[in-house]
C-alpha cells in the first residue's frame, strides 16, 4: 500500500517569494521545503559557512602549512566510494598546488576492509609518510591511529560519519559530527570536509607569506569534484550543500571540468552543458563507484587526478565497462533476492536481511537499496567477508536511523556486531556467519522499537496538483536546472486523469496519453508492464523528453492507482 499525502506549502511564504521575484511554480515548491526568504535561496560562494566554525580546521591548517614548509611527505588515506575517490582527488590537486609532497592509499575493500585500521597503517608505512591524512573515514579509527603513532607517524581525521563513543587520539580531528563542533552544516560530505580543510590551508599559507611570489591556487576549479562527491554520497542537501553544489555544475555547465570527470560524462553519454543532479547521482558516480565495487579505487582516482584528457578518457571506458558488469552482477543478485522475498510477510516484518553464498562483496549496497524500494523495509544484505564473516550493508526508510538501531543491537547483545558504521540512512556492519538468524531476530526487535507504525507504510510526499499553464517546456527546464537531492526531494505532484491511451515500450515501460480537463499530457511509466485502469490517481515528475531531436513535456510516473 502506498499513502499519497501532499506538502505544505504556507500561503504567507508563498507570497513573500513571489514578491521577491521568484516564480510562482518555484515559489511554491520552496515554500513546502522551509524557505522563508530569497536569501535562503542564495547559492553564491559567499553565502557558504566559514571554515573557522568547524572545530579543528584551524589546527588542520597549520599542522598541514608546517608540513609544507619542511617539505615532509603527506599521504591520504581515502574510502573506496565515490565521496572518498572525489575527496582523495581533491586533497591531492590541491596540496600539490600548494606545494605539498603528497601521495595517496585507497584500501582494496575485499583486503583490508574500511578505514584506517593497523594494516592499512602498516601498508601507508612502507611509504614513509611523515603525515597520514584520512579522507571521508577516520572517525572510527582508534587502533590505526594508534599503530600510526606509534611508527611516528602524524595523524589528520578528515570525516563526516557519526563518531562512537570513544574518539582516536588522533593530533588533529576534522568532523562537524565530533562532539563540540558547532559547525551548522552536519550533513557536509566527506568530500566537502576536504575542501573547508584546503580552503583554512591556503589562508594559513597565505598568512604566512607562501603566495607573495607566486599566484594563489583557485579552489574554485575543484568545485565539480565537491559537487560529484556530494550528490553521490547522498547526503541532506541543505543550504551550504545546495551552494557547493550548484556551484560545481555550474562550473560543468560552463565546460570548467576536470578532465576525469568531463570523461565520465562522454563515457555516460551525457552533456556536461546540461549537467544535472540526476546525472551525478545516476550516470557519473555510478562510473566511479564501480572501481571501488568490483576493483580497486586506484583506477577511480587516476582518472580524476590526471590532466591528460586522453589517459582520462581510457580509464573512463574501463570504469563504464566495470559498471556495465557491476549491473549484470546486480540483476543476478537481484533476482535471488526476489526469490527470498517470497517469504516476506509485510504484515508481520519491520526489517529483513538476507544472505546469499555467493552475493558479491562489493554489490550488496546497491541491493540493499533495491530490497528496501521493493519491501519499504529497513533491508541489510550480507555477502561472506573473511573466514566465518559476513559483511552487510544496510539501507533505510525514513523514520529509522539506521546507524542508532544498530547501536541499540550491540547495547543489546554485546559482540553480536564485530563493527558497524554509518549514517541514518546507510551503513555497514561485521557479522559472524553462525550469528545471521540471531542478527536478524535482534536487528527486527531493535526496528520494531525505534520506527513508529505508520513509518512502515510507503509515503509519496507530493507537491499537489500542478496547474496545466506550469505544465510547460519552461517550466520542466527551470526544475530540470534546480538542485535536487536527498533532504531537498525533486517535485513531485499528484493528479487524477482520465487514460486516453496506453502501450508497452519494449515490453517493459507503459506509455500513456492522459487527459485532465481540457489538457492532454504524454506521460511513461517506467519498468511497469501491467496496464492501467481507465481513471488513475497519479504521482509524477515533470520532465523534458527529447527525440530525434524534439523536446517535448512528459510525465514520468512515480505511482498510480485507481481513481
Amino acid at each position: 500500500m502506498t499513502r499519497i499525502v501532499t506538502r505544505s506549502a504556507p500561503l504567507r511564504r508563498v507570497q513573500m517569494l513571489e514578491q521577491d521575484g521568484v516564480h510562482p511554480l518555484l515559489a511554491r515548491l520552496y515554500a513546502a521545503r522551509g524557505v522563508e526568504r530569497r536569501t535562503d535561496l542564495d547559492t553564491a560562494l559567499a553565502a557558504l559557512l566559514p571554515p573557522a566554525g568547524m572545530r579543528g580546521i584551524a589546527e588542520a591548517a597549520q599542522l598541514l602549512a608546517d608540513a609544507i614548509e619542511a617539505g615532509a611527505r603527506l599521504l591520504i588515506v581515502a574510502d573506496y566510494d565515490c565521496d572518498g575517490a572525489t575527496a582523495c582527488a581533491l586533497g591531492v590537486r590541491a596540496l600539490r598546488a600548494m606545494g605539498a609532497t603528497v601521495e595517496y592509499l585507497v584500501p582494496n575493500r575485499f583486503e583490508y576492509g574500511y578505514g584506517l585500521t593497523p594494516e592499512i597503517v602498516a601498508l601507508a608505512a612502507r611509504r614513509e609518510p611523515d603525515v597520514i591524512i584520512t579522507v571521508d573515514n577516520g572517525i572510527a579509527s582508534i587502533e590505526g591511529v594508534a599503530a600510526a603513532q606509534a611508527a611516528g607517524i602524524a595523524t589528520l581525521i578528515t570525516d563526516h560519519h557519526l563518531p562512537g563513543d570513544t574518539l582516536p587520539a588522533a593530533d588533529v580531528i576534522v568532523n562537524p559530527n565530533q562532539p563540540g563542533c558547532e559547525f551548522a552544516s552536519k550533513s557536509i560530505a566527506g568530500v566537502g570536509v576536504m575542501f573547508y580543510v584546503m580552503l583554512a590551508l591556503r589562508a594559513e599559507l597565505r598568512e604566512r607569506g607562501a603566495f607573495a611570489d607566486r599566484a594563489e591556487p583557485n579552489l574554485a576549479t575543484l568545485l565539480d569534484l565537491v559537487a560529484l562527491g556530494t550528490v553521490a554520497d547522498v547526503v541532506k542537501l541543505d543550504h551550504n550543500n545546495r551552494i557547493l553544489v550548484s556551484q560545481g555544475l555550474a562550473r560543468m555547465r560552463a565546460g570548467k571540468l576536470t578532465p576525469g570527470i568531463a570523461a565520465l560524462f562522454a563515457a555516460a553519454s551525457r552533456e556536461p552543458a546540461r549537467a544535472s543532479c540526476f546525472d551525478l547521482g545516476f550516470a557519473v558516480g555510478p562510473r566511479l563507484n564501480a572501481a571501488g565495487r568490483l576493483n580497486d579505487m586506484s583506477l577511480g582516482i587516476e582518472c580524476l587526478i590526471t590532466d591528460d584528457m586522453a589517459r582520462a578518457l581510457n580509464i573512463a571506458r574501463e570504469l563504464d565497462a566495470l559498471n556495465r558488469e557491476r549491473r549484470a552482477i546486480e540483476a543476478d543478485m537481484k533476482e535471488a533476492a526476489l526469490i527470498a522475498l517470497d517469504d516476506f510477510d509485510a504484515g508481520t516484518q519491520a526489517s529483513i536481511a538476507l544472505f546469499e553464498p555467493d552475493w558479491h562483496q562489493g554489490v550488496i549496497g546497491i541491493l540493499a537499496s533495491r530490497i528496501r524500494e521493493k519491501v519499504h523495509r529497513p533491508a541489510i544484505a550480507f555477502a561472506r567477508g573473511n573466514a566465518g564473516e559476513l559483511k552487510g550493508s544496510g539501507r533505510s526508510i525514513p523514520g529509522l536511523h539506521l546507524r542508532d538501531a544498530l547501536d541499540l543491537v550491540t547495547k543489546r547483545e554485546p559482540g553480536l556486531i564485530l563493527k558497524f558504521g554509518g549514517h541514518a540512512m546507510a551503513a555497514g556492519l561485521t557479522i559472524r556467519e553462525d550469528d545471521l538468524a540471531r542478527f536478524g531476530a535482534a536487528f527486527e526487535a531493535a526496528v520494531r522499537d525505534s520506527v513508529e507504525p505508520a513509518a512502515l507504510t510507503r509515503t509519496l510526499e507530493t507537491d499537489g496538483t500542478l496547474e496545466a499553464a506550469y505544465a510547460t517546456l519552461e517550466c520542466a527546464r527551470a526544475l530540470d536546472n534546480e538542485i535536487w537531492g536527498q533532504g531537498w526531494p525533486a517535485p513531485l505532484f499528484a493528479d487524477t486523469f482520465v487514460v486516453e491511451n496506453q502501450r508497452l515500450l519494449k515490453d517493459a515501460h507503459l506509455k500513456l496519453t492522459l487527459r485532465r480537463d481540457a489538457s492532454r499530457f504524454e506521460a511513461i511509466y517506467f519498468n511497469h508492464a501491467d496496464a492501467a485502469p481507465p481513471r488513475i490517481r497519479a504521482a509524477y515528475r515533470l520532465a523534458v523528453n527529447e527525440f530525434n531531436g524534439v523536446a517535448s513535456v512528459q510525465l514520468v510516473l512515480e505511482h498510480l492507482e485507481p481513481a
